[in-house]
């Protein structure tokens, strides 16, 4: 099996249960942050979602450079060995690697092309849609009343129900036709404000850097649910600011509740106006509740927080070296003869095991793999057990001890 597809499979499995620890975490801190600003949970939020990406992107950088037990003994196999039944299912997850990975690089490849067509959209919109003076001139005097210096275009486009802003370096707004005469212009001013407001925080690059990691890890449920998270809060963000500029928060309130008619339901590849729940949005605006926040609970979140990548990092101090000085030796004296299963034995079964295993800096064999089964499943796990028990002076590298792997096989004869 390739080593990078055995390392991201585990990678892909072991953020199964690093994503629930991260998802724990930021539901504790964002808890303790609900009465905090936006921009506080907006920051908490985004930061647990890059955790989400760092954490695997670590482990899978980890494995390929040998400090971790490449498919030999994951942190997901450790964790539920104490339930392996006896059929041994690491050895049956080692083998669905491929297909695992394969599997989910098709889903990355089917969600890539989702958002290739949502974009490939956009910009044909971009491309197609009308040119307004009028309202192109009040969108460059709305940016320039709040600092922008970048020109801001206008297109009107048919078939959206509420204005839209997409691109990062030339940043454009599409509004709906159907909004240049169903709403009164002051309304529509105050979208528009709302849409600069997202140009103003680059929330469009930062929204196409959350569909990234969405589609990277699609498959954790914690992942939609902070992007889920981050949107909502970058909405109320925008709607303060948008208020702020106008002076008028009942003005915007009044302008969302119009929307609410129109809600869709779309891949936010782009950011329209009437994203996030639209009813909690106007009741922020219209009953904000008061900003307050105890820095002092939301430490032991934090402190969580800093456990779950603290643990990684213990986890990898235990370095393996590809290419020590001197390689490990065993000592023969500890290792055991392995046990023969009473049923292997009964039934006369015999075979060859290739066994794959880790020795840490102490000497001691840290994780096992079955290389090549002996066809018994109760014969590997005899050989993974044998050889559990044995120790071993350590491989040693720039004259220290380091850990390594090695390879052996163990035959099961009669003779």
């Amino acid at each position: 099996m390739s080593g990078l597809i055995e390392a991201l499979g585990w990678t892909l499995l072991d953020f199964l249960w690093q994503g629930a620890l991260l998802g724990a975490a930021a539901f504790l801190t964002l808890g303790l942050l609900r009465h905090a600003r936006p921009q506080q949970r907006y920051a908490a939020a985004g930061l647990f979602l890059a955790l989400c990406l760092l954490w695997p992107l670590l482990s899978l950088h980890g494995r390929l450079q040998g400090m971790v037990a490449a498919g030999s003994a994951s942190d997901a196999a450790s964790l539920f060995a104490a339930y392996a039944p006896a059929e041994h299912w690491q050895a049956l997850v080692q083998r669905s690697l491929p297909l695992l990975v394969a599997l989910w690089a098709l889903c990355i490849a089917a969600l890539g092309l989702r958002s290739g067509l949502g974009l490939w959209w956009l910009g044909r919109a971009i491309r197609r849609g009308g040119r307004h003076p009028v309202w192109q001139a009040r969108l460059t005097q709305l940016a320039q009343d709040c600092g922008l210096r970048r020109p801001v275009r206008l297109r009107v486009v048919d078939g959206l129900p509420s204005p839209v802003t997409a691109g990062w370096w030339r940043p454009v707004v599409l509004l709906p036709a159907s909004l240049l005469s169903g709403l009164p212009p002051e309304l529509l001013e105050a979208l528009l404000a709302h849409e600069l407001a997202h140009i103003r925080r680059h929330d469009y690059l930062i929204n196409l850097l959350q569909n990234a990691v969405e589609t990277l890890l699609f498959y954790h449920p914690v992942v939609w649910w902070l992007s889920q998270r981050i949107r909502a809060e970058r909405e109320l963000i925008a709607d303060d600011l948008a208020a702020s500029q106008l002076g008028e928060p009942r003005r915007l309130a009044l302008a969302l509740s119009e929307l609410e008619k129109l809600q869709f339901s779309t891949q936010r590849l782009a950011l329209a106006a009437n994203g996030g729940d639209l009813m909690a949005r106007i009741k922020h605006l219209v009953q904000p509740e008061p900003y307050r926040v105890n820095w002092k609970a939301v430490l032991p979140a934090l402190g969580l927080a800093a456990a779950c990548l603290g643990g990684f990092a213990n986890a990898t101090t235990d370095q393996l070296v590809s290419k020590p000085d001197t390689s490990a030796v065993a000592d023969f004296t500890s290792c055991k003869k392995p046990v023969w299963p009473q049923a292997a034995l009964a039934e006369q079964r015999t075979g060859t095991v290739t066994l794959g295993f880790v020795i840490g800096a102490d000497g001691k064999v840290k994780s096992s793999e079955v290389r090549k089964s002996s066809g018994h499943a109760d014969l590997d796990q005899a050989a993974r057990d044998g050889i559990a028990l044995c120790a071993f002076k350590p491989a040693r590298h720039q004259g220290k001890a380091v850990a390594s792997r090695k390879q052996m096989q163990y035959v099961w004869t009669l003779e």
